[in-house]
């Protein structure tokens, strides 16, 4: 229909009419008049219809077209997650996998090699490889050492268009760490170790420490050490110190009286070298330990190393509560003699026997005051004063029921004049400095004689808590301003303790919401226009009248 004649006219509409599209009204000629992204938008549905110029009657019906845009390569790969850390253990033979690395790529995967993605290592050879096609980091060095070299930075390329030249790339940086393993034996750093202890060191007592250093770290580097010859092994014991490097010697058994020689083997512990390693072995190493036990005069020994003694605070003063013995180790076997630290029982509760090692007391005890005492007996040999032994007696004062409760904090309370009958103005609780096993009981009610008290009633919450209300209404503070209730308290311990305590109730005028106003009757006042020559004459005539 269109004869060149300009009688047609085109017009466009859709996405990107008159933005990203325009089209020449007379021949009907689509142009961009912007550049074109695939990656922003790949397509655009446009709608075109041919229109008589003068009328602008249309000359068929709108016809719909879709405008493709066909991909370049103008998107480089990229690491979306760079830079990368990975481990792998050292030591690890050719071909182990550290990690695998994605790089994305915006162009059109279905269309030619824009989006092929090929990797390949920049920097970080010999040590590591990457897989070309799945980007999976190899190992490429077989027995890398962690002790020698720990961290390695190796630079990942992804270049699409398959690689070729031309073609565009990014770069991530991929930190790697060596892992420790267990490839190292410990090693002694003396072959010969000398050291010495007192005869009267007691069972436990360290006698010296020893070392073997391991190259590895954590768990690989911890150490075992074990007595493996000499005559002293049933008389030593050698331990592993919290860090698990230090081989501790100690004491095992007491009465050690000549010199002792024993070795003490040191080794990997909780995790084994692996058979690839065993080549480095062996994995243990022997020192030999030297001990010189020396002669001492020892102390007097004690039986036992403390006592713990219960005591009921309401012992009689005088009362024997334990005996204590102590003996001289060393061959004369002198008499002993027993006294009390002062220091360690400064207010003299008790006493001890100088000879049989009796413990008394010397003054009433209370749990309440000092629930335990600590004191340090001593036992002297007779021969040699100088030698003196000390033991810890830790005597524990246990409860009786000798104190009555009494009530918690406050024992005042306010009540405004409108309260009602049957009205709560107080919540009541007691306290004991008694501490009986099964918890503490209390049972409240009014002393005897306010048992019929007309204003106000106690009820007893069996909850170690009571309530006060009061009986009646119309209290007012010109009547009566103070009211005091006795409470009466007991416990439920044997024996049984009670007591009584008061409560002051106070009548105060309150407003409309409860608050309290003022407690006090209101007293009577001067107007304030009455001047100091009349204040001084009404002064002279009360004091005429007295």
């Amino acid at each position: 229909m269109d004869r060149g004649d300009g009688s047609i006219r085109y017009i466009l509409s859709g996405e990107g009419a008159g933005t990203m599209f325009t089209i020449d009204d007379g021949t009907g000629d689509i142009h961009a008049i912007q550049r074109l992204d695939r990656e922003v938008k790949a397509q655009y549905v446009l709608r075109a219809q041919a229109l008589h110029r003068q009328t602008g009657r249309p000359l068929e019906p709108e016809s719909e077209f879709i405008v493709k845009i066909q991909d370049i390569n103008d998107n480089e790969p990229k690491f979306l997650d760079g830079p990368y850390q990975a481990t792998v253990p050292e030591m690890s033979v050719i071909g182990t996998s550290v990690i695998q690395l994605t790089a994305t790529d915006a162009d059109d995967p279905t269309y030619g090699s824009s989006a092929r993605v090929v990797y390949s290592v920049l920097q970080g050879q010999p040590y590591f490889s990457v897989e070309p096609r799945t980007g999976i980091v190899r190992v490429s060095l077989a027995d890398m050492d962690r002790e020698v070299r720990e961290n390695y930075s190796v630079i990942i390329q992804a270049k699409d268009m398959g690689g070729q030249l031309g073609g565009l790339a990014g770069t991530t940086t991929l930190n790697i760490t060596l892992t420790d393993v267990n490839d190292n034996p410990p090693r002694f750093a003396q072959k010969l170790y000398q050291m010495s202890v007192p005869e009267s060191a007691p069972v436990g007592s360290v006698v010296g420490r020893i070392r073997a250093r391991d190259r590895d770290e954590g768990a690989n580097a911890e150490m075992r050490y074990s007595i493996i010859d000499g005559d002293g092994r049933d008389s030593f014991d050698v331990g592993t110190d919290p860090t698990n490097q230090f081989g501790i010697i100690t004491i095992k058994k007491a009465g050690l009286r000549e010199q002792a020689q024993l070795h003490a083997e040191g080794g990997g512990r909780q995790h084994a070298a692996g058979p690839r390693f065993l080549s480095r072995g062996p994995y243990s190493d022997v020192t030999i330990v030297h001990v010189s036990v020396e002669d001492v005069d020892e102390p007097p020994l004690f039986h036992a190393p403390a006592y713990l003694v219960e005591v009921p605070e309401d012992l009689e003063v005088g009362s024997v509560f334990k005996t204590v013995s102590a003996r001289d180790p060393d061959a004369a076997n002198n008499s002993i003699r027993y006294s009390i630290e002062r220091a360690s029982d400064p207010a003299k509760y008790f006493y001890i026997d100088i000879t049989s090692g009796a413990l008394m007391t010397v003054q009433p005890l209370d749990r309440e005051e000092l629930a335990w005492h600590n004191i340090s007996v001593l036992a002297m040999e007779m021969n040699n004063p100088s030698q003196i032994g000390s033991v810890s007696v830790m005597v524990k004062v246990l409860d009786v029921n000798d104190n009555a409760p009494e009530l918690t904090q406050f024992n005042e309370a306010f009540l405004c004049e409108s309260a009602k009958a049957g009205q709560l103005i107080q919540t009541v609780t007691a306290v004991d400095p008694d501490e009986p096993l099964g918890g503490q009981h209390f049972y409240y009610s009014l002393a005897p004689e306010a048992a019929n008290n007309p204003n106000f009633t106690l009820r007893d919450n069996q909850d170690n808590s009571a309530w006060i209300l009061t009986r009646r209404g119309g209290f007012s503070q010109l009547t009566q301003s103070v009211y005091y209730l006795p409470i009466f308290i007991s416990d439920g311990e044997q024996p049984v303790q009670t007591s009584t305590s008061t409560l002051t109730v106070r009548v105060c005028s309150c407003d409309v919401d409860g608050s309290v106003l003022s407690c006090d009757a209101q007293a009577y006042t001067l107007p304030v226009s009455l001047s100091r020559g009349a204040l001084i004459a009404i002064l002279a005539c009360i004091f005429v009248l007295l």
